[in-house]
């Protein structure tokens, strides 16, 4: 059987939407898919850093819009998908980076913060699946990625609501690639270890945090945003036409050791 490299691995010319694209992950995620020549819709809450990025991204000679969207809106997500649909013509590929983390005891975790965190790292996720979906059904065919950790499998001390969202995002994910696998649309999600990003800096710059996670890391050095391009890039290629419903833990050995 003979195969085409270019074919089975290039995503040129393909419509991304990005969530969480204003910072960390969802910047370098969006960087790397829009130098493979992916068409870029970047979506965050936060209008003006997105405004920056295009720039940055049109000045490399990047295809990109912006579209400012609320995810925990269902509204603000149906308009956002139904704007980069009528603008690029359609939505090949969703990328769902969009999170956000707080680290406190038990039985002092403030609700307000367990709302947020399930708000965006859950329901942000499905609602943005749910509308892309939408898209991706109606031409039967599309690459879902969403963006777990190893918290989803593993718990952690005052971890009362990053890891139980990671875990629903690990389950959202197997039950939308059972529903839409028929309709030619994979769901998969990536799932890293520590990885160097603002969200987890103030955690990392603590030295003995920092030489505890690197002691439980095989490979013995945090994750870079790097590292995490090629597995995402893979998983919305042809090259993953068979590949649904599965965690790809980015973590080092971390799940295995």
């Amino acid at each position: 059987m003979k195969h085409n490299l270019q074919s089975m691995y290039g995503i040129a010319g393909n419509v991304a939407v990005i969530t969480g694209a204003a910072g960390g992950i969802g910047k370098g995620i969006a960087e790397a898919m829009g130098e493979l020549g992916v068409r870029l819709a970047l979506v965050d809450i936060r209008e003006e850093p997105l405004q920056k990025i295009q720039e940055e991204f049109q000045q490399a000679g990047l295809e990109v819009m912006i579209v400012p969207t609320d995810i925990l809106s269902k509204e603000s997500v149906q308009t956002m998908a139904r704007t980069v649909a009528n603008d690029y013509g359609s939505i090949d590929i969703l990328i769902n980076c969009a999170g956000v983390s707080y680290l406190e005891e038990a039985v002092s975790f403030d609700e307000a913060k367990w709302d947020l965190v399930m708000g965006v790292n859950v329901k942000g996720t499905f609602l943005a699946c749910q509308a892309v979906g939408q898209y991706m059904l109606a031409h039967k065919k599309g690459r879902i990625v969403n963006f777990s950790s190893v918290r989803g499998l593993q718990g952690r001390a005052r971890d009362m609501a990053y890891a139980p969202s990671k875990g629903a995002i690990n389950q959202l994910t197997k039950s939308l690639a059972i529903e839409w696998a028929q309709y030619n649309i994979n769901v998969n999600a990536v799932a890293p270890t520590f990885t160097l990003t603002e969200m987890n800096q103030a955690m990392l710059d603590d030295p003995e945090t920092h030489q505890w996670v690197l002691n439980r890391i095989p490979k013995g050095r945090l994750c870079e945003l790097d590292n995490l391009v090629g597995p995402t890039a893979f998983l919305c290629s042809p090259c993953a036409d068979f590949v649904t419903g599965q965690i790809l833990y980015v973590d080092g050995g971390w799940t295995v050791a």
